[in-house]
């Protein structure tokens, strides 16, 4: 990607929340006019601690090249109804989950391009080299991440603008990975938080009936699942090594105990609207 050379401006809606301040930490940084927004005293007051000042949002978005909205989901067709009619032609409102863009929640204009890039967060199989990479699990720190990104647009500079925007605020960024919004919605919430978060919380689970009904001491139970956890996403995933006959014998019978025959229907459009609408609190989306 060729860096942009102009000096763009950034707006940052939101910018004392969780996501805002990440965004926030890593965007101060950069060579680019960033203008912070915030509304609770809880983040106007985080935003001012990390040295930042507060810019009201009519000013914020104005002259504003990208506007970051790093605010809930549920809450994004209030805000995008407020900001988008106040930017100004050919800059990117920019989300940071599919979900309201899927469900057609935000505010549209004609003149204004839309993307969303969310960070896939640091790979299970990074080969990290600093005690800070290790401790980086999340990303936007010190461990390099991919991002998964859509824009409703095809003109060249607002696609470059964009993707200048997410590597800076979820750097160290390796690659973008550009997809469109339906199946960027596939990604997430389908795929990482109906499946692999649910899988990660019930392995939480699966260690503590460990531990209470077999009366495994809890180091053992954690030492032996954590190192099981990569031998099985290595043979799963990346095809290194091979189960065991006896291992797929107990695989298949965890199938038949824990995963419904019909699981993969979590990927038919109207059950991934489904999930949608309870994570957006919406009685239908429209189309």
């Amino acid at each position: 990607m060729t860096t942009v050379e102009e000096q763009l401006a950034i707006a940052v809606i939101g910018a004392g929340g969780k996501m805002g301040m990440r965004v926030s930490n890593n965007l101060q940084h950069s060579r680019h006019h960033v203008y912070y927004s915030e509304v609770s005293p809880a983040g106007r007051q985080r935003t001012e601690d990390a040295g930042r000042s507060i810019t009201p949002t009519s000013e914020a978005v104005t002259d504003a090249d990208v506007v970051i909205l790093a605010v809930p989901d549920i809450a994004l067709g209030k805000v995008s109804a407020e900001v988008v009619p106040e930017m100004k032609p050919g800059a990117v409102l920019l989300t940071l989950d599919p979900a309201a863009a899927y469900a057609n929640l935000l505010f549209k204009r004609d003149t204004v391009a839309y993307a969303v890039a969310h960070p896939c967060h640091p790979s299970v199989f990074l080969h990290r080299r600093t005690e800070a990479e290790m401790n980086d699990t999340f990303g936007g720190i010190a461990a390099p991440q991919d991002v998964v990104a859509a824009l409703e647009s095809d003109d060249a500079r607002q696609l470059k603008i964009t993707e200048e925007v997410i590597r800076l605020m979820y750097a160290p960024v390796q690659d973008v990975h550009w997809v469109t919004v339906k199946q960027l919605a596939y990604l997430e919430p389908t795929l990482v938080e109906v499946v692999a978060c649910m899988v990660g919380d019930l392995l939480k689970e699966a260690l503590q009936e460990t531990v209470d009904k077999g009366g495994v001491p809890e180091p053992a139970a954690k030492a032996m699942l954590m190192g099981h956890i990569q031998v099985a996403l290595a043979i799963g995933l990346r095809g290194e090594h091979q189960f065991s006959d006896a291992c797929h014998i107990a695989m298949e019978y965890g199938r038949e105990k824990v995963v419904r025959d019909d699981w993969k229907s979590i990927f038919d459009d109207a059950e991934l609207d489904s999930v949608l609408k309870r994570m957006l609190h919406l009685d239908h989306i429209d189309r």
